[in-house]
């Protein structure tokens, strides 16, 4: 039997927003499409005062956000307007150049407000890096869930434990929220290639050995594990199927082809770009 492998995040700051980044990482580079892994640390703002992540430019990945407490305001260049709730799935595909905008309603800035979740990004598979955008956002009622002897289930993305999820995934993807009561076990199974868990919160235990919250767990292939929860807890399970080539990262551009993410950086930087409507500030290349 294999030995999990186990990555503690960084901490970093996005734009005034702090979270914690298990993924990339010098270990690992990606969990089946997953390249990029943020938890949105809770923060309270106050009045006058809320996340603002500035006009900025993806290619070839999607990106899927996912709350737990708060709001957030997307838009992006392709109209879309959409205001965001806990629950609910906010899923945008870059395809060959997308533009798009992530802040704290302005309903909610004269009163403080609460920030909770999570923000991933999905490497689009080789056929669809340099399709169209897309967007679409998914309500809470739309996740299916199973909710068995303690185990609650919810599939934010892709399939698994009898579930699919409505998001529009470009290749094999499990994206589960798991909450767990105490004393209650789960077999994580190995319908899919790749596995990883990240423990938000409660202590668990994987086949007997202890997982420090806030830490990312690389499953070992093919090997059903165990989970037990000490506590009550709440984890995320996700992966898939293994990447169709190994993926550049550089800024917020994902490629096959490094030529691509160039092109992109010359793009954005000479203002060749798709602007989102009603927009002037953006995010200069570092």
């Amino acid at each position: 039997m294999s030995l999990p492998l186990v990555i503690r995040p960084r901490a970093e700051s996005v734009e005034g927003q702090p979270i914690l980044r298990p993924l990339p990482s010098a270990q690992c580079r990606s969990v089946g499409p997953f390249v990029f892994f943020d938890h949105m640390l809770e923060t309270d703002y106050p009045a006058g005062r809320g996340m603002n992540i500035r006009q900025h430019p993806h290619i070839g990945l999607s990106t899927l956000t996912y709350l737990f407490e708060g709001e957030i305001q997307h838009k992006d260049s392709l109209g879309s307007d959409q205001r965001v709730k806990a629950g609910e799935v906010s899923w945008m595909t870059a395809g060959s150049a997308i533009a798009h905008v992530e802040r704290t309603p302005a309903e909610l800035l004269p009163g403080s407000s609460r920030l909770h979740g999570l923000q991933v990004w999905l490497a689009s598979p080789r056929a669809h890096e340099q399709g169209p955008g897309h967007y679409s956002h998914h309500p809470a009622a739309s996740l299916p869930v199973s909710d068995s002897l303690g185990v609650h289930i919810r599939m934010i993305a892709g399939s698994g434990f009898c579930l699919q999820s409505p998001v529009p995934v470009l290749s094999p993807t499990l994206y589960a929220l798991v909450q767990m009561q105490a004393a209650t076990t789960l077999t994580v199974p190995t319908e899919h290639a790749e596995r990883a868990l990240y423990v938000l919160d409660g202590e668990v235990s994987l086949n007997d050995e202890a997982v420090e919250p806030c830490s990312l767990v690389i499953l070992p292939p093919g090997e059903e594990m165990s989970l037990y929860a000490d506590s009550e807890s709440q984890l995320v399970l996700f992966g898939g199927a293994a990447l169709d080539g190994p993926r550049r990262m550089n800024w917020n551009f994902v490629a096959s082809d490094p030529a691509l993410i160039e092109q992109a950086r010359a793009r954005w930087a000479a203002g060749d770009w798709p602007t989102v409507p009603g927009e002037t500030e953006r995010i200069e290349l570092p």
